[in-house]
């Protein structure tokens, strides 16, 4: 016997949908006749009869209307994805016809939603649902079609204002296109691109530059891919001088602009050291990662911090700026990704005989990384020994003890017998070796902890 009956069939234009977000339910016939859904305007695709501009893809339409909010009804219960070939069962579920069709090959007679033994495993094709579907998702590809179409049209006007304008309205009309490339469709930063709007913007900038030119500028060359042939034109000295000096003048959202534009122009390029080394630059990404009002800036800061140090021609000139107690001082307040680069970047400068003197005279330096040890990551533990076994190394009588005092053998301790890789373990007990030289063994084991490190 079939566990359910039905007790009469339905109208299809006497179901009941839920529509969106707002809760509000509608029958079908409504839905149809109010528009709500997308019925009632002609639309058609996949084939059918309506009056409509160009056939539309239901597919295309789908996946490149991917973010929006779809209702409910046009999703299938298996795939959780907007149905294009719907079929009903007997049970009065609907399903994507291909969905359904594998849910019986692998042996199963039962309603997926309802878990209801089928009477009839037929499954009726639902044309007004699929006409439905088509026609909302082409009124709602239209419209986003026609919104990208008045964007583009709306920048190529900002662009040829661009070349025309000086003084105020040049900087109206950059804040115009920025806020389009940083709100509106990809459609926007392309059209910026295609149509030479990168090099008439490049072009802005230089010696007289104002402040409010360039900063309108770089916060909308920061949105958009640059080409090599870009990426040079920026990297002269006059527009690096003008990024600089924004960022050590201008508003939070210019320096976070000019620091992100800064680090894209030298990613993957071959640069000349003196297009890194202005101290001024240096100066102030620090002040933009001390910033405490703006915590926002801190990674972008320490981000192009680390590219900087990466030419090692420059560190002398980061350690020559007091940067190594500065950072020291940040550790304890980052967070887990912005720790990390300060520590990759302080090992950096420990390699520098000025940078390891610098960690030595700065009395929180070993207390600080000791804590930091087997607390975050196994990268953070890697780069906290490397720091420490430079600064202990030089100055052993005076560092190692510090360091035992401030509970660096219980922390070795704990590495060695982690499950850590094995070149930190050995630069853990290596460490260790060093630091119990001063001391008398059983002083040291004292010193050591055992009982609670093992516990």
């Amino acid at each position: 016997m079939p566990m359910y009956q039905p007790t009469g069939r339905r109208r299809v234009g006497d179901m009941k949908f839920d529509v969106g977000s707002g809760g509000q339910v509608l029958d079908l016939d409504t839905a149809v006749k109010d528009g709500i859904l997308g019925g009632g305007d002609g639309l058609i695709c996949g084939g059918g009869v309506g009056v409509v501009a160009e056939k539309l893809d239901l597919k295309k339409m789908i996946e490149e209307l991917e973010s929006i909010e779809i209702p409910s009804v046009f999703i299938c219960p298996i795939s959780l994805e907007p149905m294009q070939d719907p079929v009903t069962l007997c049970t009065g579920q609907t399903y994507e016809r291909s969905n359904i069709l594998k849910w019986f090959s692998l042996g199963h007679y039962t309603c997926p939603t309802t878990m209801q033994e089928l009477w009839d495993d037929s499954v009726t094709p639902n044309k007004t649902l699929q006409q439905l579907i088509c026609s909302w998702f082409s009124q709602k590809y239209l419209a986003m079609k026609k919104r990208s179409e008045d964007v583009q049209g709306r920048v190529l006007e900002i662009l040829e204002t661009l070349k025309k304008v000086k003084g105020q309205a040049r900087v109206q009309a950059l804040k115009e296109l920025r806020q389009v490339v940083t709100a509106a469709h990809a459609s926007a930063k392309n059209t910026v691109v295609d149509n030479g709007g990168v090099a008439l913007i490049t072009s802005l900038l230089g010696p007289f530059t104002s402040h409010a030119v360039g900063s309108e500028a770089i916060g909308t060359l920061v949105n958009l891919d640059l080409s090599s042939e870009a990426k040079t034109i920026l990297m002269q000295p006059a527009k690096i001088s003008l990024m600089v000096d924004m960022l050590n003048e201008g508003s939070i959202e210019t320096k976070i602009n000019c620091t992100k534009l800064i680090e894209v122009l030298m990613e993957g390029e071959d640069l000349e050291s003196e297009n890194v080394s202005s101290l001024s630059l240096v100066v102030g990404l620090l002040r933009l990662v001390k910033d405490k009002r703006h915590s926002n800036g801190v990674l972008p800061g320490l981000s192009l911090l680390k590219t900087i140090c990466s030419h090692e021609s420059v560190r002398n000139s980061v350690v020559s700026v007091g940067a190594v107690p500065q950072l020291i001082e940040l550790l304890p307040n980052l967070n887990h990704e912005c720790l990390e680069l300060a520590l990759h970047i302080l090992e950096v400068l420990s390699t520098l005989p000025e940078g390891r003197q610098a960690l030595k005279d700065c009395p929180k330096t070993i207390p600080s990384v000791v804590r930091l040890l087997m607390k975050v990551s196994e990268s953070c533990t890697q780069l906290a020994l490397s720091i420490l076994w430079a600064v202990c190394k030089l100055a052993p009588d005076e560092c190692a003890s510090l360091a035992v005092e401030a509970g660096l053998a219980a922390k070795l301790l704990l590495v060695i017998q982690s499950g850590c890789n094995p070149v930190l373990k050995q630069r853990a007990a290596e460490l260790l070796k060093l630091c119990s030289l001063n001391y008398t063994a059983t002083i040291f084991i004292s010193k050591c902890k055992l009982t609670r490190t093992i516990q």
